[in-house]
This record gives C-alpha cells, structure tokens and sequence, in this order.
C-alpha cells in the first residue's frame, strides 16, 4: 500500500513537472498557443491541481481538526495568493518545489516499522503435542495448560512449560542474550522461544500461548512502540508559528493603510495596490528555502551515514541522537564477538591439551568447539556425551564443575569463582585442570567506550561477575547482568523518567523491547537478529560498536549545517518580505532571492558529505 503510494505520488510530480516545463518553453518562446491567458491559466492549473490537490487535502483535514497553521495551509494560501494575481508559474513552482523536497524527505524515512510482524514469524507455528504416546502437531493456541510437548534438537520451544526428561542445554541467546547454552534441571522452567541443543527434550505446559515469553515480547514491542513518540521535523513545528505571523501580517498590510487613511484624509489609499501588495508578501514568505534545504540536508546526512556503514531509519532519528544523554549497550554480539574463544588453560601440558581437543570433536556443543579450535588437531577420540554436563571416556572427564561432582572429583572451590566458563578436565577420577572461556571483546569495543561524548553503560543476560569483568575491562562504571528482556526495559524506563535521552544499542531478538523504547535504538545489523533489525531506529551495517559514537558525530554535524540553511532562509526571507510591504520589490525578484538562497542552502547541505572523522 505504501509503495503505491510513492509511486503515485512520484508520477505526480513527474507529470507536474513535464507540463510545468512545457508550458515555461512555450511562453518565453513566443508560442502563440501559450499567448492565451485563458489557455495558461486551465494548464497551470491543471497542472498545479495534479501535484498540489494532495497538499490542500493536507490542510483541510488539519483544519477540520482545529489545526489551522499547518504547513500545507501556508502552501495552499501562498499558491491561491500566486493565482490571484496572475503569477501561476510561481504557484506551481511553489507547489512543486515543495512537494519534491516532501518526496526527498519520504524517502528517507524507513517504510514502516514491521516489528510486530517478525515478532510473529520468529514464534513457533506448531507445537507437537504427546496424546496416548503419539506425536500430534497443533497451533500453540490451541494447546492446554497441562499437556506435554516435545521438542527436537535445533527446534524452538513452542510454549512455556517443565522439563520432565533429564537435564538439558538450551540455546536461550534470543530471549536473555546469555553466550552460553544454559542448563536447565529436571523440573525447572523452559521458556518459549528457548531452542534445544542436546536432543529430544519434553515439557509440561505451565502456560497458555497468550502468556508465553514470545507473548509477552510481542506485547512488550508493542506497547513501546506506541509509546514512543516520533520526533517532530523543525519544518512542521516552525509552520504553526511562522504560519499565522504571515497571515496576520498580510493582512495588516491591506489594513493598517486603509486606518491610517481614516486618520489622515489627506492619504489616498488604493485597495488594490496594497492587496496586490499582501498577496506578493503571502508568496515571498513561502519557504521554498526550507522546504528543499531542511529534508534535503537530513537526506544528504543520511547518504553520508550510509557511506560509512550506518543506516538511519529515517530524519528524526538523525536528528534525535544527536541529543543523546545516555548510550546503553548489550553486551554479547554488541561489544563482544558472540562467539567462545579459550582465555586461558591452567594444569594441563601440550599432550593433555591435544588429547581434550581430539576429544572434543566429537562435540557440536559450542565450548566444544571452541577448545577444537584453540587446538587443532587430525585425531578424533570417541566418547560418551552427558547432556547439560559434558563429555566422558574411559580415562577423561570433560564438562562443567556439575559433572566433577556428580562423579565425585574433588577440585578447589576457586574454580567457582571464575567468572568465565569453565571446563574441567579430569583424568581416571582425578581433576588434572581446567580450561576457562568467555566470548572475546570486539577489536573496537575499547574505542566505542572512550569516543563517546555521552556516558556508557551496560545491560546483559550474562552473569553478573561476567558483565562486571567486561564492564571492568572497557572502562564502564555501571554494568548490570542476568537481566531478561523485562530487566533491561525497567533500566530504560528509570532513566528516561529522570530526564535522560537513552540510545540502547543490541543485537538479538531479546533486545527488540529495549530498542523499541529506546530513544533510539541501534542494532548491530551483521549479526543481529532481523527482529532487532526492524525494530531499531539505527543500524550498524559493520557490527562495530565504535561507529555508535560516528552516528553521532554524524547526527549533530548534519543538525548543524541544517540550522545554517535555516538561519540563512529566515534571515534573508525576513528581509526581502519587508522590502515587498515597503513596495521596493517585486514577484520576480522576490522568487529570483528565493530561489537563489535555495540554492546556496543546496550547495551548504552537499558540504555534509565533506565531513570527515
């Protein structure tokens, strides 16, 4: 429906344009057909209905709604002005100046925020439900509270519920952003949206699908997308003040000679004159300036940010950040790689260690892997996988502390405090030493903290001693960790409600929320999520984290060049309506000062791309 729309739109302007061209060609070629005053005032406005009809529909419904100064009530009565007194080149101009810097503008907006809809495609479309022993696939809506589902390796888990087989891994990365495959017990909670990793698992159902963690994500996106206001564009904010100035103006230039005249008999005043003299003013004041430079220099800040790797969904977001108190990160995938590297090995020689790693790669499990490739290695030792714990041979142990201590192996209570991952390494009953793993920061985190001109902290479903290292290891005061997505929107929230302009930067579809209610959400957009994609405000095309702080960098000298043509528009304006009031100007003019500060706000705008780091 919306690209119908801007096709629609886009052939309007085209067909305006051709006819507005062709009839320029004509008059000031002599053409006798266009000598015709009937004949060009049906073609201009044939042509000024085709691109402004929509315009004046604008600013009759915001009438209708007790909102006379819009800008399109401005367009609308400057273009009438232009007709009135047989100027309808201008009007046109005027129309169509304005509606290609809107279309500029259109343009840079993103389509609409399809959050909800990939909310929707990433929750699970079936459930396979055990009736009398057989597997049965039904919509989650309709399965009960009670039953018991089952769930294969790599499938998602459908609802919430129980584990009723033996403990397992689950992938829980897309609902609390932790690393690392969480372990759930026997009898503990699986959360929807939950993926499984070591096998076939079964669960009771403990809720409806209405009241699902993918539920109340959606509904948490939901909510805080529509209580997220949209910034307004300078342009819309400064019609409802510059608009009935401007009016009130003109019409106190037909007014005030005709009182003074009552005052002194003496003065002759011509009604016509000084009415040709207030419609002149209605079309100098229009913004023809402001209209193309204000879009087209967020347009040409947004060509900049793209360049350079960073997309903005839109004008108001370039502007908003730039006004940015406070920039919340993700931990995982956003200033980490995501992805598990060895830190260390303590206890273990280089035969020991080769011998793990052949061990290893019997594995798929992460940690596994991890170990594979900190040791590479042709040799493949077979041996037992204990699901949620680790892996066992006839000689070695290989897991979490769990699985010492359901074998009996004593090791230091050290080992507890790590805050990496650990994995033991045990040989016939005997713990030998262990090897510690965490997902290494991004080669750029360290400049993402110390650039930014705003203050940093850090939201994350990691493990609180974790998060606190990380924190430690950047240079961030304040870090918070084993946060759901629930967590992470109640920080937002407090902030915002002590003034402060949160950015909220993340990767995974638990992050949707939390961009969602950010003041401006900014996703990592290699390896994020495609819900953290749409839902965010900004996207980081490269995932580093440092490009934050060139956003803003970005956003504030993009702002400062669009204030420039700004100042320049209304200063000049101002003075060239004052001098049309006084009679010392004429249309041509006027449109040739207009046109001309056009152009240089144009030229001021192209210096966006000139910016460099």
């Amino acid at each position: 429906m919306e690209n119908e729309e801007e096709a629609n739109s886009l052939w309007k302007i085209i067909v305006s344009s051709v006819l507005f061209v062709v009839a320029l060609l004509g008059s000031n070629f002599g053409l006798q057909w266009f000598n015709n005053q009937t004949l060009l005032l049906v073609w201009y406005g044939l042509t000024f209905l085709i691109i402004g009809l929509d315009v004046m529909r604008e600013a009759w419904e915001y009438a209708f709604k007790r909102d006379y100064f819009s800008e399109y009530m401005l367009m609308t009565i400057a273009c009438i002005g232009a007709f009135a007194i047989g100027k309808y080149p201008e009007a046109v101009a005027v129309m169509l100046l304005y509606r290609i810097g809107e279309a500029l503008q259109d343009r840079s907006v993103a389509r609409t925020r399809r959050n909800i809809q990939q909310l929707l495609a990433f929750k699970p479309t079936s459930a396979t439900v055990i009736e009398d022993g057989k597997e049965v696939s039904k919509s989650p809506a309709d399965v009960s509270v009670g039953d018991e589902i089952e769930v294969k390796a790599g499938e998602r888990v459908p609802l919430d519920g129980v584990l009723l087989t033996n403990a397992t891994a689950l992938n829980t990365a897309a609902l609390t952003g932790e690393s690392l495959p969480r372990i759930i017990e026997t009898g503990q909670e699986v959360m929807a949206g939950m993926i499984a990793v070591d096998g076939v698992l079964r669960l009771k159902v403990t809720r409806p699908d209405s009241q699902s963690m993918v539920s109340r994500i959606l509904k948490m996106v939901e909510e805080a997308s529509e209580r997220k206001a949209p910034t307004e564009l300078f342009i819309r904010r400064f019609a409802h003040i510059y608009t009935p100035i401007v009016i009130i103006l003109a019409v106190f230039t037909v007014l005030f000679p005709y009182l003074f005249s009552l005052l002194k008999p003496d003065y002759v005043y011509i009604f016509s004159e000084w009415f040709r003299r207030s419609l002149i003013f209605l079309v100098i004041s229009c913004p023809c300036a402001l209209v193309i430079s204000v879009p087209l220099g967020y347009f040409a800040g947004i060509g900049l940010a793209s360049k350079r790797g960073i997309l903005f969904k839109g004008s108001n977001f370039l502007d908003a950040i730039t006004e940015i108190d406070l920039v919340m990160f993700d931990k995982t995938g956003t200033l980490t790689t995501g992805e598990f590297a060895v830190q260390s090995v303590e206890g273990l020689d280089e035969e020991t260690i080769k011998t793990v790693a052949s061990i290893e790669k019997s594995s798929n499990h992460p940690l596994a892997k991890a170990i594979s490739k900190y040791c590479l290695t042709d040799t493949l030792l077979p041996a037992k996988e204990i699901a949620g714990y680790g892996l066992q041979t006839d000689e070695w142990l290989i897991g979490n502390l769990k699985l010492l201590e359901n074998e009996h192996v004593f090791f230091s209570d050290a080992l507890k405090n790590i805050p990496e991952t650990v994995v033991a390494v045990a040989k016939y009953g005997r713990y030998v030493g262990h090897f510690t793993l965490a997902d290494a920061l991004k080669d750029d985190a360290k400049q993402a903290i110390s650039s930014l001109p705003v203050r940093a902290e850090i939201l994350s479903g990691d493990r609180q001693e974790l998060v606190s290292k990380v924190a430690s290891q950047l240079g961030v005061r304040h870090a918070y960790g084993d946060l759901l997505p629930e967590g992470k929107l109640e920080y937002i929230e407090k902030a915002q409600k002590r003034g402060l302009r949160v950015a909220f930067v993340g990767d995974g579809i638990n992050d949707a929320p939390v961009l969602a209610k950010s003041n401006v959400g900014i996703a990592m957009g290699g390896l994020g999520s495609d819900m953290a994609i749409e839902t965010a405000d900004v996207i980081i095309q490269t995932d580093q984290p440092s490009k934050v702080t060139e956003a803003i960098a970005i956003g504030r000298h993009t702002r400062r060049i669009v204030n420039q043509n700004i100042s320049l528009a209304l200063g000049v304006k101002g003075l060239v309506m004052l001098l049309g009031v006084m009679g010392w100007t004429n249309l041509w003019m006027a449109v040739f000062a207009d046109s001309g500060i056009a152009l240089l706000a144009v030229l001021n705008s192209a210096r966006i791309f000139l910016y460099r780091k």
